[in-house]
């Protein structure tokens, strides 16, 4: 069978992942602290018919002659690059203005190994916790569940540096002890997405492992890199529309060229099938 048959095959494959890829892109336009994805490709091992000579002192060297067997998917990179913000001057709304994310704990017992979020559209359950959209704990820099006692606060705001500041009931306003973690992951891009805006640690996005140092987790802190907090804003997608519609077309040309491949090797067979008769 004819080499380029594969090879048109392989593209077709390549170019089908590209428009998944980019159709999530899309489907998560307006996604809270979603993060892009993108596909990039390599070549298969090529075929060597005929080897390399080495140029002696009466004759010149010759190159190999190789021949390509196709492409492949070489990564799924995902762009964390930040998206823009939209004010929406709800205290308990979060952002993240550079490197980070907020530590979820599904419940108690995972709060050493949590989900890791660009998203921040938090509330306040009725005992005085801030959870997630789905009930899930939002984690302070103490290693515990952000939690306020409604019983003698009002009001609160959060400052840059996540610290809650609360404001009681006989009007004066105080720093409580709670303070929302930052997380910094070494490697972002090797964090699992789980779905529900949630990523899990891997032991390729950071070399201390799986586990969260919340003492370290502090927001604004410039030794470590991380960002501030913005209260009242929310991060949107990061996808750019235009450039998505861009690498539609991009890989809907390519995979139409990769099928004309297809088309074109079938010809050729039929022609030496032809060749009998």
């Amino acid at each position: 069978m004819l080499r380029s048959l594969y090879s048109g095959v392989s593209g077709m494959k390549g170019f089908q992942t590209k428009l998944d890829v980019i159709g999530n892109n899309i489907a998560n336009v307006n996604t809270i602290g979603f993060k892009a994805g993108r596909v990039m490709f390599k070549d298969i091992l090529s075929q060597t018919v005929a080897g390399v000579t080495a140029p002696t002192d009466t004759t010149g060297g010759v190159n190999s002659k190789q021949i390509g067997l196709g492409v492949t998917v070489g990564a799924i990179d995902t762009i964390h690059t930040p998206g823009s913000a939209m004010t929406t001057n709800q205290v308990t709304d979060l952002r993240i203005d550079g490197d980070g994310f907020f530590a979820i704990a599904p419940d108690s017992d995972t709060i050493d190994q949590p989900y890791l979020t660009r998203a921040g559209n938090f509330t306040l359950d009725p005992t005085g916790k801030l959870v997630t959209s789905d009930g899930m704990l939002v984690m302070g820099t103490a290693g515990t569940p952000i939690t306020l006692d409604l019983t003698t606060v009002t009001a609160f705001t959060i400052a840059q540096n996540g610290s809650i500041i609360a404001v009681n009931q006989d009007g004066t306003s105080s720093i409580t002890d709670q303070q929302v973690a930052v997380v910094k992951v070494a490697n972002p891009s090797g964090l699992e997405k789980i779905g529900g805006n949630l990523y899990r640690a891997t032991p390729n996005s950071d070399p201390e492992g799986t586990t969260v140092d919340y003492a370290a987790s502090l927001a604004s802190d410039t030794t470590r890199g991380t960002g501030a907090i913005i209260s009242g804003q929310l991060e949107m997608s990061n996808v750019d529309l235009t450039s998505e519609f861009t690498e539609m077309i991009v890989a809907q040309r390519g995979f139409q060229a990769n099928s004309r491949i297809i088309t074109t090797s079938d010809e050729v067979l039929q022609e030496v099938v032809n060749l009998k008769h």
